[in-house]
C-alpha cells in the first residue's frame, strides 16, 4: 500500500529557482533511498482563511510562498528504512545546513493511503492539495466519501485524487500538522491532493463537479478547519 511522505514549506519567492535546485540535487538521493515518486509544488492560489489555512500553517511572512510537497513510497518500512539512512548521509547533513527556507517551520509527517485513484500516466501539470481534521472514529466514513467523490472528479478531467491518513505525524516545537488544521482530541489528519492535467482543467473540472448532485453529502469533518489551496508543479520525478 502506497506510504507518503508529506511537507509544507515556507519559502522566500525570491527564492523559488534556489528551492527547485536544492529539490532536484536531493531527488537522486530520495530514489536510491526507495521512493517511487518526489513531487514539489508552489503556491499558485492559496486563499486566506477565516479560521486556518497554509500561509498560518507554516507561519508564512508576506515574501513567501507555500510549497506543498511529497514523496511516495511503497510502504512504511521503506519509508521508515529511508529516513534513517538520509539522517546518516552526510550528503544530505549538508543540504539541511543550505536549505533555501527556514526549515524550523517546516511541517511534516507519514501518512498511509486511504485511496488512491490513479489515472493516466505521466507528470501532473497542476495540483489541488489539502489538510484536513477528521475524528478518528470517522476514518472509515471519510474513506467513504472519498471513494464516492474520487470517480466524480475523475469523470470531470482529474488524472489522480490521494488520500492519506496521518500514521507518524510528529509534533513541532514551532509549526505541525496537528496545529495547522487546529486538530482536537482524536482527529487525526489528513493529507490529500488531486492531480490536473493543466490549471485550465482543474477550473473546468471543479465548475462542473460543483454543479454535479452526486457531490451533495454530508461531510465528516468540521469544514471550517479544512485547508486548501492550488500548487503549480515545479518539480516531479517518478521512478519505477
Amino acid at each position: 500500500m502506497t506510504y507518503v511522505e508529506g511537507f509544507v514549506v515556507a519559502v522566500p519567492a525570491a527564492n523559488k529557482e534556489a528551492y527547485r535546485k536544492h529539490a532536484a540535487e536531493a531527488a537522486a538521493f530520495i530514489r536510491d533511498s526507495g521512493a517511487t515518486r518526489m513531487v514539489e509544488t508552489w503556491g499558485d492560489e492559496v486563499p486566506d482563511g477565516k479560521l486556518t489555512d497554509f500561509k498560518g500553517a507554516v507561519q508564512a511572512k508576506p515574501d513567501e510562498v507555500v510549497v506543498f510537497s511529497w514523496f511516495e513510497y511503497p510502504d512504511r518500512a521503506t519509508r521508515d528504512a529511508a529516513n534513517e539512512k538520509m539522517m546518516n548521509d552526510p550528503r544530505m547533513k549538508e543540504m539541511a545546513a543550505s536549505m533555501p527556507f527556514d526549515g524550523q517551520r517546516m511541517i511534516f509527517g507519514g501518512f498511509e493511503a486511504l485511496l488512491v485513484e490513479q489515472g493516466g500516466g505521466g507528470g501532473t501539470g497542476y495540483v489541488d492539495g489539502a489538510l484536513i481534521a477528521v475524528p478518528g472514529a470517522n476514518k472509515e466514513a471519510y474513506r467513504a466519501m472519498a471513494a464516492k467523490t474520487a470517480p466524480i472528479l475523475r469523470e470531470y478531467g482529474a488524472t489522480r485524487v490521494v488520500e492519506t491518513w496521518g500514521d507518524d505525524v510528529p509534533e513541532g516545537k514551532v509549526t505541525d500538522f496537528r496545529r495547522a488544521v487546529k486538530a482536537t482530541g482524536d482527529e487525526k489528519i489528513v493529507y490529500s491532493w488531486i492531480e490536473w492535467p493543466s490549471k485550465a482543467a482543474r477550473a473546468e473540472g471543479w465548475q462542473k463537479a460543483m454543479a454535479d448532485p452526486r457531490m451533495q453529502f454530508d461531510m465528516p469533518f468540521d469544514g471550517q478547519r479544512m485547508i486548501f489551496g492550488g500548487f503549480a508543479p515545479i518539480l516531479d520525478e517518478a521512478w519505477s
